[in-house]
């Protein structure tokens, strides 16, 4: 049976969590596979919101497995707590499976990625200052702390020793802070090793034996494709990799088990942070799509960017992630115009390109060339067959799929997880 990549097609924010929740039902495992809780997803079922930030969406189906990949960076603290508060909530979170492979977001990783941020300026890069950027460089500088590391007190010691020999000097002679302290941070780990140890697992194991055994692997990512530390607009990236490559190392699965791969993007396109946006709005219509949207971060709070759909974008995430399907989400929200602009192309120093620009140069120089498509001006929240739709309203999913170069196969009108039209299946 296959392993199925989720991923977000856009800068974030896109709905991955609503296409997850979707598809719970019907899928054995859900796997987050990069990032830490500088993302999250919003999932509704009936009168309930759920915000989940680093737990995996199919958290909340009662008879799938969710697991933490060894991509993934982990806060304990916020991981334990965000537990805590679906216990609350009547939510079962004892299945949870924790690669012991995931690196440890501690102390001193946030503070460094706040005072970063702060001396950086005018040329921040946006962080969420949750400490994601700093837990990945010292991943791939080979000095992080991993989630196995817990349970071996000594070797956790030694650990924290040798990584703030270095950053302790870079907190006081650089940022004037004061000095981090072994003992501290040490025992501030310490205090969730046994909470996390009925977890811990091989998660790479596990899920190679499920998929060998017939069982339906769906693996999500967090934040989206134009985030993406090597595909996204550099230097205003993520510390990970969303793409669907980033699927096969965070999970530990090997790229002939992916069978499908759905992009979620919006009817439009948000972004959260610092960098290059073509189609944003920085008028009327922006504060319109950001209200009827509700258009703020799950996890940050902060108000995202907004702006009208991005073909040229889309394009590019459907062939850097191999997509099979999209799952256009929030369609609803473009129902009170009479006008909706499309952009298919930029214009890039007086020439028209319809890829994305090769250069970090010609990204930020790019203007958006526009087509009008006619809006359609009705509520549209209970459709839940294509037919369903006014007719301007299919003409504009049928115009985002012919010009983004892959099938629509769902539809997201509404909220609510039923609130969605599903015009082919996402797992057959």
């Amino acid at each position: 049976m296959p392993a199925i990549v989720l991923v977000g097609a856009q800068w974030g924010d896109e709905g991955k969590g609503k296409a997850t929740d979707l598809l719970g039902s019907r899928v054995d495992y859900v796997v987050r596979y990069q990032g830490g809780n500088n993302a999250g997803h919003t999932v509704v079922i009936g009168d309930q919101k759920f915000a989940l930030h680093l737990l995996p969406s199919g958290i909340l189906t009662p008879d799938v497995v969710p697991v933490i990949g060894n991509g993934v960076v982990i806060d304990p603290g916020v991981m334990l707590h965000e537990m805590d508060n679906l216990h609350a909530q009547g939510i079962d979170t004892s299945k949870l499976l924790i690669s012991g492979n995931a690196h440890l977001i501690t102390p001193y990783h946030v503070t460094l990625d706040k005072v970063t941020e702060r001396f950086l300026g005018k040329s921040k890069i946006g962080t969420t200052g949750r400490g994601i950027g700093p837990t990945y460089a010292d991943k791939i500088s080979r000095v992080g702390i991993r989630v196995q590391d817990l349970f071996d007190e000594k070797i956790l010691a030694q650990k924290v020793e040798a990584a703030l020999d270095s950053k302790n000097q870079i907190l006081v002679k650089v940022y004037n802070r004061r000095a981090l302290e072994v003992d501290r941070i040490v025992e501030h780990l310490l205090q969730y090793a046994e909470r996390i140890r009925p977890h811990l697992a091989d998660t790479s194991l596990v899920l190679n034996q499920a998929l060998d055994a017939g069982k339906v692997v769906l693996l999500e990512g967090g934040q989206g494709t134009l985030l993406d530390v090597d595909h996204g607009t550099y230097p205003f990236v993520t510390s990970s990799n969303p793409t669907a490559g980033g699927a096969c190392t965070g999970a530990g699965i090997g790229p002939t088990r992916i069978s499908r791969t759905i992009g979620i993007m919006k009817a439009y396109t948000t972004r959260v942070g610092s960098g290059p946006f073509p189609t944003e709005l920085l008028d009327d219509d922006g504060e319109q799509l950001r209200t009827i949207g509700g258009e703020r971060g799950v996890t940050t709070g902060r108000p995202r960017r907004c702006g009208w759909y991005d073909a040229v974008i889309a394009r590019y995430a459907s062939r850097v992630n191999g997509l099979t399907d999209l799952f256009l989400t929030k369609l609803d929200v473009l129902s009170s115009w009479e006008r909706i602009p499309v952009c298919v192309a930029y214009d890039v120093d007086g020439e028209r390109v319809t890829e994305l620009p090769d250069t970090q140069t010609g990204f930020h120089h790019a203007v958006p060339v526009y087509e009008e498509l006619p809006g359609w001006q009705s509520d549209i929240s209970g459709a839940r067959e294509f037919a369903d739709l006014p007719a301007n309203a299919q003409a504009y999913v049928r115009y985002l799929e012919e010009i983004s170069n892959c099938r629509v196969s769902a539809v997201g009108v509404g909220q609510d997880r039923n609130a969605t039209i599903v015009l082919h299946d996402l797992i057959d």
